[in-house]
Parts: structure tokens; C-alpha cells; sequence
């Protein structure tokens, strides 16, 4: 058989019906691909020891009379002490707002916390004239959470995530509790600008968390102060018929992150 006749056998059998099976082929191709990668990017996020290694000017935090410096932590080496300490303050800040629910999502919240994914950024208070001390102990390689309890006050934490939401690579924060006394510093402000750092260096599309809707405070704060906007993933967007106790906030960082994460008006489920 010639060149010309299998040429001419190729252009017959390319059929429209071919050509969409092939279009098809090709998208799910690249959605295998895309998925692939963004299990690669949560996979290296977690490779990282320490987050806050990229961040070395977020080690300490000083205004309005306030002086503290964090460290990195990870959900299954937490000390017996550190656990208590965010029991306790999840408690203290937590209980209210959860109201009826609170004894069932205790529960949970104590199998969330040393879970192996669960990364923590600690507060701890110190002295101003310790300050820079403090850094240098914070970034040895040995220091860990308990022997820092002997020489600075924990006065906070933050509890993140990297996960896929809606097939979208997100920093989830799943908790942010300060103590009331150090509350209304620019802390929290602080500690949102670090994670939204951390987010963008592992190349997360959006930075995710969970409110209660009795919390007026933190929405407050989440939406007016940070301007986080509710998700097209939150409850009340999804189905409004059905009353929920929550809402879901995000800040997007990418057109397809804002695309599937964001509400629109011409958005429908």
C-alpha cells in the first residue's frame, strides 16, 4: 500500500466523533496530570521540617506592650504538657460558641490535634530583653515545645493543614486561639499574615478556615478586618435552606482557586 493511500485512510478515519473522543482523552489526560501534581505540592509542603524557616523576621512579634516568638510543631510529637495546654484554651475560647455542641466537637477536635498532618505554629510570651534569645533558641534543630515551656509562657497556636478542597490545593486552618489577655494586639492579624506567607511558598491556591456563626468576634474579625469572604463550599451557599452552625471562609491566590472557592452571581449547585 502507497504513502498517499494510508495518508488518505488517516484523514478518513478522523472522524468528528474521533475528534471529540480524542478532545476527551486529552482533558482527562490533563485533569490526571493536574491531580497528580497538586498531591505532589500537599506531599512536599509536608516534607517541611519547619515552616517558619522561610519567614525568619516572623519569629518574633512585639507591639502595644507584647512581646512573643514562635516555633513550628507537629500534631504526633506534642509533649503531655502542650496537649493540656490546647485542650484548656480551646475550651476557654471554644466552649461558648459551640454551645449544645461543644462536648462532641471536644471530642473530635482532641483526635484532630495530634493527628500526623496537623502543623502548629506556638505563641510563646517572653521579655522583650529576651527577645532575641528566644529566636536563636527557636531555630536550633534540638529545641523542642517542652523545654521551651521552662523559660517562655505558651500564649497561643495556630493548627493548619495543606489539603485538597474541591480538588483545590488549600492551607486549611482548622484552629487560631489566643488567650483573651493578649487578644486585640494585632496577634491574630500577625499570625494570618505568616499563614498566608506559608500558603504562597508551598503554593497553595487559597488559605481556608472554619467559623462558628456564634462567634461574632472572629467573623468580625475574618471578614471585616481581613476581608476573607464566605466560600462557595460553606453551607449556607451550597444549600441556604438548611441552617448550620458555621460558615467557611477563604482567601483565594489564584483565578482557578477563585473560580471553584468564590461565589458568583451566575454560581449554581
Amino acid at each position: 500500500m502507497d504513502t498517499e493511500t494510508v495518508q488518505r485512510r488517516r484523514r478518513t478515519n478522523a472522524t468528528p466523533h474521533n475528534a471529540v473522543v480524542t478532545e476527551k482523552r486529552l482533558k482527562r489526560g490533563e485533569v490526571l496530570a493536574k491531580k497528580k501534581a497538586d498531591k505532589l505540592l500537599i506531599k512536599e509542603a509536608y516534607a517541611k521540617k519547619d515552616q517558619l524557616a522561610s519567614f525568619p523576621a516572623y519569629r518574633h512579634f512585639q507591639i502595644n506592650g507584647l512581646s512573643v516568638c514562635l516555633k513550628s510543631g507537629h500534631g504526633d510529637k506534642l509533649p503531655s504538657p502542650v496537649k493540656r495546654y490546647i485542650q484548656n484554651l480551646l475550651k476557654l475560647n471554644m466552649e461558648g460558641p459551640y454551645g449544645s455542641e461543644w462536648q462532641a466537637e471536644e471530642k473530635v477536635k482532641r483526635v484532630e490535634m495530634v493527628d500526623p498532618e496537623a502543623c502548629y505554629i506556638f505563641v510563646h510570651e517572653v521579655d522583650n530583653s529576651k527577645a532575641g534569645e528566644m529566636t536563636t533558641m527557636l531555630t536550633a534543630e534540638d529545641t523542642s515545645t517542652s523545654r521551651l515551656e521552662d523559660s517562655s509562657l505558651l500564649v497561643g497556636f495556630v493548627h493548619y493543614r495543606f489539603v485538597l478542597e474541591e480538588e483545590v490545593p488549600v492551607l486549611y486552618v482548622y484552629e487560631l486561639q489566643v488567650e483573651p489577655r493578649v487578644q486585640g494586639k494585632g496577634l491574630g492579624k500577625f499570625l494570618m499574615e505568616l499563614i498566608e506567607l506559608i500558603a504562597q511558598k508551598n503554593c497553595m491556591s487559597a488559605v481556608m478556615l472554619t467559623v462558628q456563626k456564634a462567634n461574632l468576634s472572629a467573623m468580625k474579625f475574618y471578614t471585616s478586618k481581613l476581608r476573607y469572604i464566605i466560600s462557595a463550599t460553606s453551607p449556607s451557599k451550597v444549600n441556604p435552606k438548611i441552617e448550620t452552625s458555621y460558615e467557611i471562609l477563604c482567601r483565594t491566590f489564584s483565578d482557578e482557586a477563585k473560580t471553584i472557592l468564590e461565589v458568583t452571581e451566575n454560581k449554581s449547585f
